[in-house]
């Protein structure tokens, strides 16, 4: 594995954004329309290894880096490259800045813990290299800000790992509700059932040798090191992400953004408690939020509405004239008293996806934005953010959606940001 790198070229971008300078990015070559897409991997648990899978075996993608901060995950993720390319050349990495530094790499995939999502992007962008990323967008809503920003600056490609954005059930919903036959909708219930599992306890003691667990933490604070809060669990710990809510947020909320697009969001409130345990992310949690034109409000449990009973995920839209139930599979419309699964007079006016991996591929090859763009992400997670605030505060919060700012709180306003450890701020703010 190698060691990790010399920060010079980075220290100098920090330094530059620190001043309030441009990055000026590199510009990496773009794969052409014949040849292959030159791809990395960072982050190699086990989403990382389903994004090896499922890259792995696309005719036009060669995987040529495979980086993570535990050798035995990195050693796994190559075991697995092999059974399906025998004759594979790609090279292991335990740190990512490395693998940015290769002029051959045209895109990197990211299924690390949600902390880092955002650093990762924001320097791959500047290295030239276009981003797979897993979801959440980022950990903070001034992340996703930063984000963006790069991207405009670098012009790369970005696509949120949102897979089930790619299924014909979403593209369908989505033409049924855009076609009007509901009406205007007015209110939307999001929810998802589950709690976080019960984490008795914190067992500290040394890191395994062959983790590097401060390169794990990099921006968050420090921890000594516990395994209940390392690799899948650390998902149940604030200080790394948001527990059930934040994990399962975009896929469902995903329908809402396309279908209508909320926009002016203007006030949220979160209700809610802490789990049980060591664990400290929400044992549940209601959300209401008011847009400009919409009331959309997220249960822990289905809502007294038809069709919801038994549904672990899924969206309710209620229009003047019906309405319509969905989870990632199915869906129910109601209209004057009929219950249907589809409305066969409204046309198929939406391109179906050829895979939500190889939109990617196709939009890097064609310099094109693919399905789960960065700015449609964006507004998407955004509302996730300020949710978690609130339960944090446990108060309501009034936004003010033209400036990103909560109104009147300076308290709140301080958590739309966490300062990144100084050692681990690559980007510089």
């Amino acid at each position: 594995m190698n060691k990790p790198l010399n920060r010079r070229n980075f220290i100098r971008y920090s330094a530059l954004s620190a001043l309030g300078f441009q990055f000026l990015p590199f510009r990496g070559v773009h794969a052409a329309a014949s040849d292959k897409v030159r791809i990395a991997h960072i982050g190699l648990g086990g989403m990382g290894l389903n994004h090896l899978n499922w890259f792995a075996n696309l005719p036009e993608v060669e995987i040529v880096a495979l980086c993570d901060v535990d050798e035995l995950h990195a050693q796994q993720a190559l075991a697995k490259l092999k059974e399906i390319h025998p004759d594979t050349k790609a090279e292991l990495y335990s740190d990512f800045r490395k693998v940015l530094e290769r002029q051959d790499i045209d895109a990197v995939t990211i299924a690390t813990p949600d902390h880092w999502h955002a650093q990762i992007t924001i320097l791959a962008f500047q290295a030239g290299k276009d981003v797979y990323s897993e979801k959440p967008l980022s950990y903070s809503q001034r992340e996703g800000k930063l984000m963006l920003e790069t991207q405009k600056e670098t012009g790369r490609i970005f696509q949120l790992g949102t897979q089930i954005h790619a299924g014909d059930n979403y593209h369908r919903v989505v033409e049924i509700i855009q076609s009007g036959v509901l009406g205007k909708v007015k209110t939307v219930r999001l929810w998802k059932t589950g709690e976080p599992p019960l984490i008795p306890v914190l067992n500290f003691q040394a890191p395994p040798p062959n983790l590097d667990w401060d390169m794990w933490l990099g921006p968050a604070p420090y921890s000594d090191y516990a395994p209940e809060k390392c690799h899948f669990s650390y998902r149940y710990f604030m200080e790394y992400s948001g527990g059930v809510f934040q994990d399962f947020w975009c896929h469902i909320a995903d329908i809402v953004w396309w279908s209508i697009s909320p926009s002016g969001l203007k006030k949220v409130v979160a209700y809610g408690e802490k789990s049980d345990g060591a664990g400290d992310t929400p044992k549940w949690i209601d959300v209401d939020f008011k847009f400009k034109k919409l009331d959309l409000h997220w249960t822990s449990i289905p809502p007294d509405v038809p069709g919801a009973e038994g549904r672990g995920i899924g969206a309710y839209f209620e229009g003047t004239k019906g309405t319509l139930i969905c989870d990632y599979s199915t869906r129910e419309i109601r209209i004057d008293g009929q219950v249907m699964d589809d409305i066969p007079e409204i046309p198929k006016t939406i391109i179906r996806s050829p895979g939500h991996q190889q939109n990617f591929i196709d939009a890097v090859k064609a310099k094109t934005q693919p399905e789960s763009y960065l700015e449609y992400a964006r507004s998407m997670t955004l509302p996730m953010h300020l949710a978690l605030i609130s339960f944090k505060l446990k108060e309501e919060l009034k936004w003010n959606s033209k400036k990103e700012l909560f109104k009147n709180n300076e308290t709140a306003n301080q958590l739309l940001f966490r300062p990144y450890r100084e050692k681990w701020n690559l980007i510089g703010v």
